[in-house]
């Protein structure tokens, strides 16, 4: 007696194929506008970090830094937070950080 293989139609495969796809377009838009949120709370996180370092910076000295470069010649920033803040345009002015 011979058995006979069983295998997937094209109908069958098309239809997985379209469940698929549809999932991916379903799931690619929540994957960028996540990363893009990621980024707005990041760099509103470094924004907070700096304007915390000024406010120290003030206390101890009786005087507002003038850039990110017054906090890192201090000790209150660290190379790669300096960075990263310059990446962000982060800008100390008077006292205030602003984020460009």
């Amino acid at each position: 007696m011979k058995k006979m293989k069983r295998s997937f139609t094209l109908i069958e495969m098309t239809i997985v194929l379209f469940i698929i796809s549809l999932l991916i377009l379903i799931i690619l838009p929540n994957v960028s506008g996540q990363k893009k949120n990621a980024k707005r709370i990041q760099g509103d996180a470094m924004t907070e970090v700096v304007q915390t370092k000024v406010d120290l910076y003030e206390n101890e000295f009786d005087e507002s830094p003038k850039s990110l470069d017054d906090l890192k010649e201090k000790g209150y920033l660290s190379d790669k937070q300096v960075q990263q803040a310059s990446r962000d345009g982060i800008k100390i002015n008077e006292g205030r950080v602003n984020a460009h």
